[in-house]
């Protein structure tokens, strides 16, 4: 962390998040000051590991990068490098190490995300819904672990945990449907085979206009388990301190509403980029103040994927 100073990381990470997600960034107004900037840091670290590996800006403008092996080497590299108190001319890493050491992050959560990027770079596809959930598991998951550790949860609370997680996960299965459109632009899949072999849906032809038809339960299905999760999680949320609850229902239901939007429009889902305007972010807002002050409804875990073997998996 040599070089930059706490406040000038969590400028940076401000910054980051800004530019990065308005959702996101509206969200972590909820916390407390402390719990916020280490928010932030994290996302800024998680901001630039993405946008190294997909060829983005804060987000935006995906590509197909040609050295993606080199690019998680380097992620991981400079990661390790910041998680052992060694200098770096980067902010984003920079970052890392400042929360990590703050929140005491496990690292091996730490690495499970850019084990996600690996799977990209390896032009990884699912084959089935364990599959797929693995995958969302490295990139939003294990994501939801560090930030539930940040909001002040004990990395040895699994049940918790495993609600947070479902908070990724449910973000993740939102994000892919969504974005099947754009994924396929660069030559991306994450629907698993055994689903599209369910519709006679060719590998890399989803996306063709006559097929729109046999994609769009498919779709349906993602919006379907992204709400599974989401309810798992609004349990683990009552767990948390009250500003940090109030955060984290008002993102679940930002991000909740992109998957129902996805499910609502049918064949017309990829027409136009599915968003949340900034009156139903700010609804969101109001409504989950309201929802933290109540108990949540009863949501069990049964039936839903968990990260843990199912022997040591508890339900609650």
């Amino acid at each position: 962390m040599k070089g930059f100073d706490r406040p000038a990381l969590v400028a940076y990470a401000r910054d980051s998040i800004a530019r990065g997600s308005k959702s996101f960034a509206l969200a972590s107004k909820l916390f407390d000051r402390q719990t916020r900037e280490r928010a932030w840091l994290l996302y800024a670290w998680c901001r630039k590991c993405d946008d190294l590996a997909d060829g983005q800006d804060m987000g935006h403008g995906m590509s197909a990068v040609t050295d993606a092996h080199a690019r998680v080497a380097y992620i991981r590299s400079q990661t390790q490098a910041a998680l052992a108190g060694e200098p770096t001319d980067d902010p984003a890493f920079a970052a890392l190490a400042c929360v990590a050491a703050e929140c005491r992050l496990p690292h091996r959560y730490i690495f499970d995300v850019i084990d996600g990027f690996d799977l990209d770079a390896d032009e990884w596809r699912p084959r089935s819904e364990h599959d797929l959930y693995q995958y969302c598991y490295h990139v939003a998951g294990a994501v939801g672990l560090l930030m539930a550790i940040v909001m002040g949860v004990d990395p040895d609370d699994e049940a918790t945990l495993d609600r947070a997680c479902d908070l990724g996960l449910a973000f993740q299965l939102a994000n892919i449907a969504r974005d099947l459109s754009e994924d396929d632009s660069v030559g991306r899949c994450y629907l698993p085979l055994e689903w599209l072999a369910e519709r006679d849906i060719p590998p890399g032809q989803h996306m063709k206009p006559w097929l729109r038809s046999q994609l769009v339960p498919l779709a349906a299905r993602l919006a379907d388990r992204s709400e599974a999760h989401e309810a798992s999680a609004r349990v683990g949320a009552a767990r948390l301190p009250f500003r940090a609850r109030w955060a984290v229902l008002a993102a679940a239901g930002i991000y909740g509403d992109i998957a129902r939007e996805v499910r609502d429009r049918g064949a017309q889902a990829w027409d136009h980029r599915v968003i949340t305007t900034r009156a139903q972010k700010t609804g969101w807002v109001a409504r989950s103040l309201m929802q933290a002050m109540r108990d949540p409804q009863p949501a069990g875990r049964s039936g839903l994927w968990t990260r843990r073997r199912p022997s040591s998996a508890a339900e609650s």
